[in-house]
C-alpha cells in the first residue's frame, strides 16, 4: 500500500533540540586551527547561531508537505519517497541521494524532468529522514533490492533510469549488477564500486590511483568510524544537534567544489545558505534519523559490498557525470570501462560530490541526454 504523507514532527522533539542547541557549551571546544583538523568552528558558529535565531523548521516543514511526498513498506521497511508524476511519455526515473545528503538534494530536478514526461521517485534512503525506523543495519547491495521494489510496487515491471551520487550511485550499480534487465540505463556521478580485480594498467589510471588514495587517507577516518563503530558513534550524535551539525558540515565543506579563502579554508557560504543547510541537518536529527544514516556504512563493510566478484561486467548502459569531486576524484573512463558498459561520458566544468544540489541545470542537462541515449 502506497499512502500520502505529511511531515510533523512533534512539537516536543523541537523543544528538545532548541534546549539543547542553546545549551551548548562552546568554551569547551577549543579551535585546533580551523578546517585543517575538521569542521571550522567560526563557520559551525555562524550555522548555529541562525539556528537559534532565525530558522524556523514549521516554515521548512510547509514548505515540504507541498512536495509530494508518500510512504510505503517494502519487505518489512518503511520508505518515505517523492513521488512527482509526468504523462508517462517518458520512462520513470529514480534518483538516489547519499550521506549526509538527503532527497532535497534533488529538489530542482523534479518539474522539469516530470514536465519531460517522466514519473520521477525520489526515496529517503533506509534509515535516512523519514525512511525510518528500520528493522535493522541495511547495506548498500540490499538497499539495491529495496528501492527496486519500490519501483516495481510503483510501475510494475516497467523499466527505468536510476541516477545516483555517493550511497546512491553504490546503490545504482548493484541494481544494474543484479536487475540489469529492470533497467534502461543508470546515471552516475560517483563510479566507486569496481571489479575486485580490475587494476589501474596505464599512466593515467595509475596516477589518477595514487592521488585517490592520498586523498582517502586524510579524509574518510568518518568512514571508517560509521563502518566499524556506528553504535558508539550513534550515542554522541543523538545526545548533540550542535555535534550532528559539525559531522555533517564539514562533508559540505570538503567535499562541495568550493572557493578557498587565504587560508585555504572552504568558502562554503558562497555555494550554500544557511537555510539550505539547516534543512538537510534537520532531516537527519528531527526524525531522529542521525544515527541510522550512518548504518549503511556498517552495512557496507557486513556485506562486503564495496567491490563486484573478480570478472564481473556490469551489462546495464552507464552515463557518467564525471564532476571535479575535490575528495572521490573521478576514475579516468577506461578505468571505469573495466567493469561497466559505458555509452555515455562528461568531463564536467564544476561541481563537487552533491552534484545535483550544487549544479542542478548542469545535472539536469546530462541526465536528458543520458536518457536521450538509452532510449533511441
Amino acid at each position: 500500500m502506497v499512502a500520502p504523507y505529511t511531515i510533523n514532527i512533534a512539537d516536543e522533539r523541537l523543544a528538545a533540540i532548541e534546549t539543547r542547541i542553546a545549551g551548548y557549551d562552546w568554551s569547551q571546544l577549543p579551535d585546533v586551527g580551523g578546517w585543517s583538523a575538521g569542521v571550522g568552528i567560526d563557520d559551525l558558529k555562524r550555522l548555529v547561531n541562525y539556528w537559534k535565531g532565525d530558522f524556523n523548521w514549521r516554515d521548512v516543514e510547509r514548505r515540504l508537505n507541498l512536495l509530494p511526498n508518500f510512504t510505503t513498506e517494502i519487505q518489512g521497511e518503511r520508505i518515505h519517497f517523492l513521488h512527482k508524476k509526468g504523462n508517462g511519455s517518458k520512462p520513470p526515473v529514480l534518483l538516489l541521494h547519499g550521506w549526509p545528503g538527503s532527497y532535497l538534494e534533488f529538489e530542482q530536478l523534479l518539474d522539469p524532468l516530470s514536465s519531460d514526461g517522466h514519473d520521477v521517485v525520489v526515496p529517503s534512503l533506509p534509515g535516512f529522514a523519514f525512511s525510518t525506523p528500520i528493522t535493522g543495519v541495511i547495506g548498500p547491495r540490499r538497499a539495491a533490492e529495496l528501492m527496486h521494489g519500490l519501483m516495481t510496487r510503483l510501475f510494475g515491471q516497467s523499466r527505468y533510469v536510476v541516477q545516483g551520487g555517493d550511497w546512491g550511485a553504490h546503490i545504482a550499480c548493484w541494481i544494474a549488477c543484479e536487475r540489469p534487465d529492470a533497467l534502461l540505463g543508470f546515471h552516475s556521478n560517483m563510479v566507486y564500486i569496481f571489479a575486485a580485480d580490475a587494476a589501474p594498467t596505464s599512466a593515467e589510471e595509475k596516477d589518477w590511483f595514487a592521488r585517490r588514495n592520498a586523498i582517502l587517507d586524510w579524509e574518510t577516518g568518518y568512514n571508517h568510524e560509521q563502518e566499524t563503530r556506528p553504535q558508539t558513534l550513534g550515542v554522541a550524535l543523538a545526545d548533540s544537534p550542535v555535534g550532528a551539525a559539525g559531522w555533517i558540515l564539514e562533508k559540505f565543506g570538503k567535499w562541495a567544489y568550493l572557493p578557498k579563502r587565504p587560508d585555504g579554508s572552504p568558502d562554503i557560504w558562497s555555494k550554500f545558505s544557511e537555510e539550505q543547510l539547516l534543512t538537510h541537518i534537520m532531516l537527519h536529527v528531527a526524525p531522529s534519523s542521525v544515527v541510522t544514516a550512518t548504518w549503511i556504512y556498517h552495512g557496507k563493510r557486513l556485506e562486503k559490498s564495496d567491490r563486484f566478484p573478480p570478472g564481473t561486467r556490469v551489462r546495464a548502459p552507464l552515463g557518467v557525470g564525471a564532476f571535479p569531486d575535490p575528495v572521490f576524484l573521478p576514475p579516468p573512463r577506461s578505468f571505469a570501462a573495466k567493469t561497466y558498459n559505458i555509452v555515455h561520458w562528461t568531463d564536467m566544468p564544476k561541481g563537487g560530490h552533491f552534484a545535483a544540489l550544487e549544479e542542478p541545470e548542469l545535472m539536469l542537462a546530462d541526465l536528458r541526454a543520458f536518457i536521450a541515449t538509452v532510449s533511441q
